[in-house]
């Protein structure tokens, strides 16, 4: 992983110092809320509805064991004992002192971490494939080219006051687990005709109030020019983004209203104008960063043969092994070794938070048994890359202990949830609440291996953290007279091609979401064609009608 030089760490621990006597100055009266206010955000400090939160940056979701260690520490000294792990590969603190958040920002910089940008109208933390590097169907690990973006974006003195929060997510593989056609800007790794590295970037797309699918606008643009292109999109988003609506001050608003064919003209207009001073990206500068991130020392391993719980002495643990094996690993592109996705949804638990001695724990795990390396997933998990398929079953066996061994990746259990009225200020209606009732509702594993692959994204608010939109099956909180009531939508995809969910009807109150969850998955399960059909893909054959008959149809019990 990229690791600071003395320029980065001078940075930011004189950022530290700042923040200190800025915090200094507004307790002591001598600052108002008002010139303080620019100054947390810009420090990842908010204001909830109980407490100050928060959120730190993890770029591109790659975290060390030293790293981690010390986010359970700060959970455990200057919080509740947890923290929330979220879709932008970051983590948040709900509870916080605002007087100890410079004693914890400068605990963070002695790691080489920091809060810088994971809020305000700047460019936030760069996302990336939380299967980067390991992945077999990548073209070429694209985390260098994170790093060199990030690099670029923090404190850009031409970007740091933009018209509003601007996300950039990139990644290698045709399956895009970064979810990069919903971000301000995709970046797609392809090769050339020579086989050399270029990019395909996309632009406009976002959730939140409007949500849009990302654009294509430029279908090849070599290595050396990819800040330079980025840069011409911010250039023109900053000059000509709304400042007046805060809502309707995305780049997609932009775009939408210039029309795709006249923002890509302007971009490229802006990119062929700035060719005399814009930056470029030199070979030796990306073979420089492609250091950071060489792979570790693998050994030389066979594959080992799949569990099978007929083989196994103790078949109740070994069928939880073998489940958890088939749900929760990933294949490896290097030969005797596998992907494991750790599960931050245990049932009843809030989905994507971890407490102090879990982190501790997976910190000694990582380093026992994946390099000493963890990463975060956008949907709100863990991941111990570089496994041997021979330490699986003592991997598991910890991972059990530690409660984070559900065996539940990829199904309707692993939902994506925003912390909601529990915590943010923003929110209309709960979503962790609903997570759990979700949980007893679905808590039979062999139930949800029989429904198969299911996203649930749920959110609190329009603001859509929890990218609803985006899921098989989209919740959205909203307030109706002092009231939680609950729209659903179906047929979201973040996977290529992405696509935005369709609200099946008026919205449901708390009390039903769980069942009218249950009427989507009964409707599913009578009507798809056979086991290997999807939700999603029924979805898209039958369309929502038969959906929407079932769930508000007069109650009557299933044929």
């Amino acid at each position: 992983m990229y690791r600071y030089d003395q320029i980065d760490q001078t940075l930011v621990n004189e950022r530290v110092a700042q923040f200190r006597d800025q915090t200094r100055r507004f307790l002591a009266g001598a600052l108002t809320e008002d010139e303080y206010r620019p100054l947390r955000l810009r420090n990842g400090l908010y204001v909830q509805r109980f407490a100050p939160m928060l959120r730190v940056s993890i770029p591109y979701g790659l975290l060390s064991s030293t790293q981690l260690r010390m986010l359970g520490h700060i959970a455990r000294r200057y919080d509740r004992d947890f923290g929330h792990f979220t879709t932008r590969q970051n983590i948040q603190y709900n509870w916080p002192r605002l007087e100890d958040v410079p004693d914890i920002l400068a605990e963070l910089a002695s790691v080489e971490m920091h809060a810088i940008q994971t809020s305000g109208n700047s460019i936030r933390n760069i996302t990336a494939d939380h299967l980067a590097g390991v992945a077999p169907d990548e073209i070429a690990d694209p985390r260098p080219y994170c790093e060199i973006i990030r690099q670029w974006a923090t404190l850009h003195p031409e970007f740091s006051y933009l018209p509003r929060k601007f996300k950039i997510a990139i990644t290698a593989a045709p399956a895009d687990r970064a979810a990069s056609e919903v971000h301000d800007i995709g970046v797609h790794l392809r090769r050339g005709a020579q086989g050399e590295i270029g990019f395909e970037i996309l632009a406009g797309g976002g959730l939140g109030r409007t949500p849009i699918v990302g654009h294509r606008i430029r279908e090849w643009l070599p290595q050396a020019d990819l800040l330079a292109y980025l840069e011409a999109i911010l250039r023109v988003y900053n000059r000509y983004g709304r400042r007046d609506n805060i809502h309707k001050a995305r780049v997609k608003i932009l775009m939408r209203a210039l029309g795709v064919a006249e923002f890509t003209r302007q971009v490229e207009q802006e990119f062929l104008a700035s060719a005399d001073f814009a930056p470029q990206l030199s070979a030796a500068q990306v073979e420089h960063m492609r250091g950071f991130f060489r792979p570790p020392p693998y050994e030389s391993l066979p594959d080992e043969p799949q569990p099978s719980s007929e083989r196994a002495p103790n078949a109740r643990a070994d069928a939880a092994f073998c489940a958890w094996y088939r749900y929760n690993t990933r294949a490896h592109k290097v030969t005797g070794y596998r992907v494991v996705i750790v599960s931050l949804k245990k049932h009843g638990e809030p989905p994507g938070d971890a407490s102090a001695a879990q982190m501790d724990g997976l910190a000694q795990l990582a380093e026992q048994h994946s390099f000493g390396m963890i990463r975060v997933t956008h949907d709100q998990n863990l991941v111990l890359a570089d496994v041997s398929q021979r330490a699986l079953p003592e991997v598991w066996r910890r991972l059990e202990q530690l409660g984070l061994a559900t065996a539940n990746i990829g199904t309707l259990t692993d939902m994506i949830c925003c912390p909601g009225l529990d915590f943010c200020s923003l929110a209309n209606a709960g979503s962790i609440d609903i997570a759990k009732q979700i949980h007893a509702r679905f808590d039979d594993l062999d139930y949800l291996y029989e429904i198969g692959p299911l996203e649930i994204k749920m959110s609190g608010c329009m603001n859509a953290c929890g990218h609803h939109h985006i899921g098989h099956i989209g919740i959205l909180g909203v307030d109706k007279h002092g009231k939680e009531w609950y729209q659903i939508t179906i047929g979201g995809s973040s996977a290529p091609p992405a696509a935005l969910g369709e609200v099946i009807g008026p919205s449901v109150p708390k009390e039903a979401v769980a069942d009218t969850i249950a009427k989507l998955i009964e409707v599913y399960l009578r009507e798809r064609r056979d086991d290997a059909e999807r939700f999603l893909d029924t979805v898209r054959r039958i369309g929502v009608e038969p959906f929407q008959e079932r769930v508000y149809a007069a109650d009557h019990s299933p044929a």
